[in-house]
């Protein structure tokens, strides 16, 4: 193995200035190369190198200078970047290099990470195809002409914009995901920044759609087949965390609504990575009958209550952790109670309104999340009931007898065959039905979320992913 030294530096630095008698000593030496990112004619001594186009310091990762690497056979065995005297003369084993010059001195950006360096060279290494389009067509036409967008208007995704969005993240680029369906097409970081530029996300959002997408990737989560499905749903994302908080994330008042730019945009994202990378298409693969308006966007926080698990302990993780809850779930329908001021009539409510999920007389078919706005929490709260408590008392409410869900009962032809008449059922499966809560201090309402009618054992089951920055 051969050791070398490479030596990066500007013109336009004070601290390389002041080094310029080490550089002239380094400069004598076979194993030390010079690399100038700014004057050509800095600093003047022979064979010093110019990085005009800054791509070497880029792909070194050069941050600061002046910066000494140190190299064995081509492999970087370490580096200062700014001036430390004992650093350096350690690097280049010589004890004398730069004795006069003061210890330490803190060196300037190198300009291979500042405006407009930077994101050009980030730009310049995208992975993705370039789409040219005519001088005279409208950007926004363009995408909708495409099949790009969801319906709405989308943040064209020019190089720039993706390179900046991958700021957001310290995963490669180059990572893959998984494969999307329904056409099974790998995905990338990258591709999963595009999708999150068109849909108005900011850079720091990337690790919670990066975490939205693996999630719907898992086997339990079954995207294909809420795909494809002919009933209502699409993936509902709840965030949980203090990742919510740091983003600005909605828990609070209208939590399900508009008006949250990370709620709308991260939830917008997957639904388009879905559409633009997996093929997944209304009157395409995707089969829905109606829909929902949650096929745009359903993507909310969690409220934080110290009283109650939250979703990440629910799912085995550190209450603290970050993480992304992913549900096939339906639209919004509310519950009104007003009147309730101890658990046990509360919990009745919230039952007779859940019994209708997907129909009255099914059972064990669909999940739900019940989605308990403040009011109605301190109702639990008040008398001491844990969110164990909660579900016990739900699924005691919700288990009927077969009398009243077989077929003809009620005057319905919907549920279960005759021979079940004598015995009863819970209307969700274990664990089929999850609490979390969220919304405005004001109001006792909440809410049910259905979901898939192929939802649990049979089809999708909600999954909790950690994120990772």
């Amino acid at each position: 193995m051969s050791q070398s030294y490479l030596v990066v530096v500007k013109a336009d630095c004070p601290t390389c200035q002041l080094v310029l008698p080490v550089l002239e000593t380094l400069a004598g030496r076979g194993d030390v190369t010079l690399l100038t990112q700014d004057d050509p004619a800095f600093p003047a001594v022979p064979g010093v190198e110019y990085d005009g186009s800054l791509e070497r310091s880029f792909d070194l990762g050069i941050e600061i200078v002046p910066a000494l690497l140190a190299f064995d056979g081509g492999i970087e065995t370490g580096r200062c970047e700014g001036w430390e005297r004992s650093a350096w003369q350690g690097l280049v084993g010589d004890s004398a290099l730069g004795a006069d010059l003061p210890a330490l001195r803190p060196g300037c950006a190198s300009l291979s990470v500042t405006p407009p360096h930077g994101e050009r060279l980030r730009a310049q290494r995208l992975a993705s195809r370039r789409i040219t389009l005519g001088v005279e067509e409208d950007v926004q036409e363009a995408l909708f002409d495409r099949g790009w967008t969801d319906g709405l208007p989308v943040v064209p995704p020019t190089p720039e914009r993706v390179a900046r969005m991958l700021e957001g993240t310290t995963r490669d680029p180059r990572e893959v995901l998984g494969e999307v369906p329904p056409n099974l097409v790998p995905v990338t970081v990258e591709k999963v920044a595009v999708n999150a530029v068109l849909a108005g996300c900011k850079p720091e959002y990337l690790p919670v759609v990066v975490a939205t997408v693996e999630a719907a990737l898992l086997p339990p989560f079954c995207m294909h087949g809420l795909l494809a499905t002919t009933y209502f749903s699409g993936p509902m994302v709840v965030v949980c965390g203090p990742i919510a908080r740091a983003l600005g994330m909605n828990s609070k008042g209208n939590a399900l609504g508009q008006g949250n730019r990370a709620n709308a945009t991260i939830g917008r994202a997957l639904q388009l990575v879905i559409r633009n990378v997996g093929g997944g298409r209304p009157q395409g693969v995707d089969r829905a009958t109606l829909g929902n308006p949650g096929k745009y966007t359903f993507c909310f926080a969690e409220d934080d209550d110290p009283q109650w698990q939250n979703l990440n302990e629910d799912a085995g993780l550190a209450r603290n952790a970050n993480s992304v809850t992913l549900f096939a779930a339906d639209g919004v329908q509310g519950i009104v109670d007003q009147k309730a001021r101890t658990p046990e009539p509360l919990c009745r409510s919230f039952a007779e309104a859940l019994k209708v999920v997907s129909h009255p007389k099914m059972v064990q078919a669909a999940d739900a999340f019940l989605v308990i706005s403040p009011e109605h929490a301190r109702v639990f709260h008040d008398a001491g009931w844990s969110k164990a408590q909660v579900l016990a008392a739900l699924r005691a409410d919700l288990t009927r007898p077969g009398t009243e869900l077989i077929r003809g009962a009620g005057g319905m032809e919907e549920g279960l065959p005759p021979a079940l008449a004598k015995r009863s059922f819970e209307k969700f499966r274990e664990g089929g039905l999850r609490l979390v809560r969220a919304g405005g201090e004001a109001g006792m309402f909440s809410a049910v979320i259905g979901g898939w009618g192929a939802s649990g054992t049979i089809g999708s089951s909600p999954v909790t992913h950690e994120i990772r920055l």
